[in-house]
């Protein structure tokens, strides 16, 4: 049996994250043994990536800070775990991934897993940028780098990521938990006041200027000014009432009746069901989950053109340009305008999408093949 080490930054939900999660769900127990380090804490996935059996580890490391008491704890874990492959997740995860390896006389593969797009290091952290680009001088010793989308393979080959290591495996979905359910969504409307009437219209995504939510207020403020009758769920890490940000952004467009802050919340499938549009309004992406989840729903998505966010969608859907709020909210209204009946005629097609291309279970496979065929490799060399 092959024994592989996952490292990740953190285990909070994120894409990244629900992915590793989907990962660890789906691979074959009899062939791999799998566990967990998280650089920071458990987070809110901690807990149910033990409920699968397997065994989470957590370094404690202080967000931003590595300290030599958290980095020493690291290496022993790992080396306590003795790995035939190290998996990293995120820039951090990687470099720990990375760094982890160094301790081992035999040598131990280790693959990199990058989830998002950098249009620009401008718009990082300073911290992350500087680990960013240590990536990009360290991403030679890794044997491959998986990205999630063309795009984000593209965007960080051109700042110095190292070219013949790229693997592309997009995120898969869970169709037999993204499905659409008009039973399961009419209960969260009822939970949010909201009548079978009314058109509802969601972003789900954690609160980052990279999601611009600002662009899907704007283009909600247009909406409402034509029709009465929708109203918008947001959902995501820090998209609630406490937002002081947000809330300022909110308070400009008046009407807050219309719209729904739910923060962070676990039954993404069921509030997914509940919508008649699902939006993506992000600046940049990589790969986006939520796209993916809400199309395997049966829901139509209006989305920006960054990243593989307009391939993902295809012709099932609408695509607009970025940071354009009045092409977002024209969007909107042609869906709307379209009726009930062709909405869910794209919904259909936008589920056939996901099942013939993004089935978690063929990108599942693509990973465990990708692991025998580095180790395969390795074992070719010894």
């Amino acid at each position: 049996m092959t024994k592989v080490v996952h490292i990740i930054t953190g285990l909070n939900t994120g894409g990244a994250e629900m992915m590793l999660y989907k990962l660890l769900s789906g691979m074959d127990r009899r062939k791999f043994d799998q566990a967990v380090i998280s650089l920071i804490d458990e987070g809110t996935l901690g807990e149910r990536i033990k409920a699968l059996g397997i065994p989470v580890h957590s370094v404690g490391m202080k967000s931003g800070v590595p300290s030599l008491g958290a980095l020493w704890k690291l290496m022993r874990t790992v080396r306590r775990l003795n790995p035939d492959l190290i998996q990293g997740w995120m820039y951090h995860g990687n470099l720990a991934a990375q760094l982890s390896a160094l301790f081992f006389l035999k040598r131990i593969p280790v693959i990199w897993n990058i989830r998002q797009s950098l249009y620009s290091l401008k718009d990082e952290k300073p911290t992350t940028a500087a680990v960013i680009k240590l990536s990009a001088k360290m991403s030679r010793f890794p044997v491959r780098i998986v990205n999630n989308s063309s795009a984000s393979a593209e965007h960080h080959e051109k700042i110095g990521f190292c070219r013949n290591k790229r693997v592309i495996i997009p995120n898969g979905f869970d169709v037999d938990r993204f499905f659409p359910t008009q039973e399961v969504g009419n209960k969260i409307r009822i939970e949010l006041g909201v009548s079978d009437q009314s058109i509802m219209i969601g972003l789900i995504a954690r609160y980052h200027p990279m999601k611009d939510h600002l662009n899907f207020l704007q283009a909600a403020k247009m909406l409402l000014q034509d029709m009465e009758n929708v109203e918008f769920v947001l959902v995501g890490t820090n998209v609630d009432r406490k937002n002081s940000e947000l809330m300022q952004q909110m308070d400009k467009i008046g009407k807050k009746e219309k719209f729904h802050l739910l923060g962070e919340r676990s039954d993404i499938a069921e509030i997914i069901g509940a919508l008649d549009i699902a939006v993506s309004s992000s600046i940049a992406e990589g790969f986006p989950n939520v796209v993916g989840e809400a199309m395997s729903c049966g829901v139509p998505c209006v989305v920006t053109d960054v990243g593989d966010s307009a391939w993902i969608v295809s012709n099932t859907g609408r695509v607009v340009p970025p940071q354009n709020p009045l092409a977002l909210a024209a969007a909107c209204k042609e869906l709307i305008e379209m009726g009930a009946e062709q909405r869910r005629e794209l919904g259909r097609k936008a589920r056939k999408r996901i099942e013939e291309c993004f089935s978690l279970s063929s990108i599942v496979r693509e990973y465990e093949l990708l692991y025998e065929h580095i180790l395969n490799i390795r074992k070719k060399e010894e």
